[in-house]
């Protein structure tokens, strides 16, 4: 099958739906297709065409929310050469920018549209409406959304159920929803592909002591990943308790303004941050660490709780639908709701180590099972679908178009 995967975000470039589209190219092309990839490039410019890998950049202009670029809609000069790819089927990741040229492209050469809703976009509207029209931005959000994923869209692939259910009965969407959950290269987090000295250096460069515990949490440094509460909580935690760490791994718009409030706290020994992380280096900080907790109510799936189940990490997550479908509370994780069952949880863990180690096995299982290559095999299974779907449509409108014939109309 000769697959083009379309998406806004891409390697070097790191998030979630970023490491989703690249992880998914990776396992596909292992199962023997042939897979391009249609992204934005970092010039505003000069297009990009890696024929060795198959990844094409359309050059895209900054927009002012983390590192996103604008793409250009249409590009005439490329056309041509995506059109000599021949494509069976296209696979959208974004609803905008490429995800746009993804649905041009696809009608104009009557190819199968794939789409994939990776962002709850409702909670992301403050970035450009700053508080103002949050409602009726919200309501152009959704348009936006039904448009694209319901008039355009072949088969629509969603991650949890939670957004099966915001499709299904907020949106009232018609077609197909496939609900598969985004896997992950789970074996490069597995303790056996992990080296026990580069865990050692890290501990060392972050000054972690031998008797230290560490939570760990690994995102965007954003409102809507509700760190704030981690950090809150934690004044709490090391007024019982000195030896507990909190690290925090990723970059954001509100690095800052966490980074004050925790001093504000008085927590600068307590917590960590240690920013921006290569992608090659994720998995030495889960193994650094004991547990691993997010407060986030925002996430399709919760990528970042499969990633420390595979590294043996017993997850501490808020209650919401995303993490519910992974994480079942006191077989594999623990599941909080208030701050105090978030602190207790955590002395819990603390306390027991028997418990937390019967945890991490039963993590390590469930991660075992959300791996990229079945991912990909559940992805293939809709690609057939689609593929059959648009030549049944095909082949109905050639024969209404030989009965009209017939008839003289």
């Amino acid at each position: 099958m000769r697959i083009g995967l379309f998406t806004d975000s891409y390697p070097p470039y790191i998030n979630g739906v970023s490491t989703s589209v690249a992880m998914l190219k990776k396992a596909l092309e292992k199962e023997g297709h042939v897979v391009y990839v249609v992204t934005v490039s970092n010039y505003a410019l000069k297009f990009e065409y890696n024929e060795e890998e198959r990844i094409l950049k359309i050059p895209g202009i900054p927009v002012g929310i983390y590192d996103y670029r604008l793409s250009r809609i249409y590009p005439i000069t490329m056309i041509n050469k995506m059109k000599n790819w021949k494509l069976d089927v296209i696979h959208s990741h974004t609803e905008f920018g490429i995800g746009i040229l993804a649905r041009i492209f696809a009608k104009q050469f009557h190819l199968p549209l794939v789409h994939t809703y990776h962002t709850l976009y409702e909670d992301y509207t403050h970035y450009i409406t700053h508080g103002y029209f949050d409602k009726s931005s919200k309501k152009i959000v959704e348009y936006l959304t039904k448009f694209y994923c319901d008039k355009t869209a072949t088969e629509l692939i969603v991650p949890t159920n939670k957004i099966y259910r915001l499709f299904k009965d907020k949106y009232q969407f018609t077609k197909n929803i496939h609900i598969i959950p985004t896997g992950i290269e789970v074996d490069r987090f597995f303790s056996e592909n992990v080296d026990k000295k580069e865990v050692e250096l890290l501990k060392k460069k972050l000054k972690l002591k031998k008797k230290d515990f560490v939570i760990l949490f690994v995102g965007r440094l954003a409102a809507e990943k509700n760190v704030e509460f981690l950090i809150n909580a934690h004044k709490k935690i090391i007024e019982k308790n000195k030896d507990i760490k909190l690290l925090i791994v990723g970059d954001g718009p509100d690095k800052e303004k966490y980074e004050k409030l925790s001093k504000s706290l008085g927590l600068e020994d307590y917590i960590i941050f240690n920013g921006k992380s290569a992608w090659e280096e994720v998995p030495i900080f889960y193994h650094a660490s004991n547990l691993f907790a997010t407060a986030s109510k925002t996430e399709t799936q919760g990528l970042t709780v499969i990633e420390a189940m595979a590294s043996n990490i017993t997850p501490l997550c808020i209650k919401d639908e995303s993490f519910l479908g992974t994480v079942t509370d006191e077989l594999n994780g623990r599941i909080f709701e208030t701050e105090e069952e978030y602190i207790n949880e955590v002395f819990e863990l603390y306390q027991d180590n028997n418990l937390r180690q019967k945890y991490n096995n039963q993590a390590r299982i469930q991660a075992e099972h959300c791996s990229s290559r079945a991912y990909a095999r559940s992805v293939l299974e809709v690609y057939e679908r689609a593929i059959k779907e648009k030549d049944s449509k095909k082949k109905q409108s050639l024969l209404s178009k030989i009965i009209h014939k017939l008839k003289g109309e």
